[in-house]
C-alpha cells in the first residue's frame, strides 16, 4: 500500500524486454525526505514505480549483473506481461525518469490518499499550462471505463502521484500541480501526448461492486 507521495524520481538504468515480460533496472535512491539517508532496499520489497507496484528481485553492482548487497546497489524488477499490457511501462528506455515510493509501514504518515499500486489503465496528457502562481495546470484524458470513478475534488493517482481531480467532463479532467511536485516528479519532464498510468480511487470501485447486493444499480 502507498500514498502517492513520490520519494524519488530517477532515470532508468536499463530496460530489457523478455519473453512474457520485461526486466527493469533502476539506480538506488540515495536519500528520502524522512531519513536523509540510504533507502537500503531488500530483495522482496515492494516499491511503486510510476504507480505500478513492483518487487525488488535482485540487488546488483551498478552497470553489472553481479549481486551486490550495498545501499548503492542497482534495483532489479521483473515485469509481467499483465503489467506491460495494463501500463505504459513497455515503452520504457534507458534515461527515462520514473517515480518511486516505498510501501507503507505502520506509523507512516498518510499524506496523499490510499494507493494500491494496481494500475487500472492508461491516460494521456492533453495540455500543460503555466499558472500565474508559479504552478502548472495539466489536462488528462482517461479511458472511458474509468471516467465514472472521477469526481470533482476526488483523488486519482497518475504515474504514482496523488493528485486532486478538477472538473471532470467527457473523460477529461484537470489537476493543479505545485512547483515542488513539478520539480520532484516525472511531471517536470512530461509532454503533451505522453501516456500516464492511472489508478482511480479504490473506494469508488468497492462501492460500485457492493451496491447490487443491496438492490441498487440492478
Amino acid at each position: 500500500m502507498f500514498t502517492g507521495l513520490v520519494q524519488a524520481c530517477l532515470p532508468v538504468r536499463a530496460f530489457e524486454p523478455l519473453e512474457g515480460g520485461a526486466r527493469l533496472i533502476l539506480p538506488a535512491p540515495v536519500t528520502t525526505e524522512d531519513t536523509g539517508g540510504p533507502w537500503r532496499p531488500a530483495i522482496g520489497e515492494s516499491i511503486a514505480v510510476s504507480g505500478a507496484c513492483l518487487t525488488v528481485v535482485e540487488l546488483v553492482r551498478p552497470g553489472t549483473r553481479e549481486p551486490w548487497h550495498d545501499p548503492a546497489a542497482d534495483l532489479v524488477f521483473d515485469l509481467s506481461q499483465e503489467t506491460l499490457d495494463r501500463t505504459w511501462m513497455g515503452e520504457l528506455s534507458a534515461g527515462r525518469r520514473v517515480n518511486l515510493e516505498r510501501s507503507l509501514r505502520m506509523g507512516d504518515r498518510l499524506g496523499g490518499h490510499m494507493v494500491s499500486g494496481h494500475v487500472d489503465g492508461r491516460g494521456t496528457v492533453r495540455a500543460i499550462e503555466r499558472e500565474g502562481d508559479g504552478g502548472w495546470r495539466f489536462t488528462f484524458e482517461v479511458e472511458a471505463d474509468y471516467e465514472r470513478y472521477l469526481i470533482d475534488k476526488g483523488s486519482v493517482a497518475l504515474d504514482g502521484i496523488s493528485l486532486t481531480v478538477i472538473e471532470p467532463q467527457d473523460g477529461r479532467f484537470d489537476v493543479a500541480v505545485i512547483p515542488h511536485t513539478f520539480a520532484e516528479t516525472s511531471l517536470g519532464t512530461a509532454q503533451v501526448g505522453q501516456p500516464v498510468n492511472v489508478e482511480v480511487d479504490g473506494v469508488a470501485k468497492w462501492i460500485e461492486r457492493l451496491l447490487p447486493a443491496y438492490g441498487v444499480g440492478r
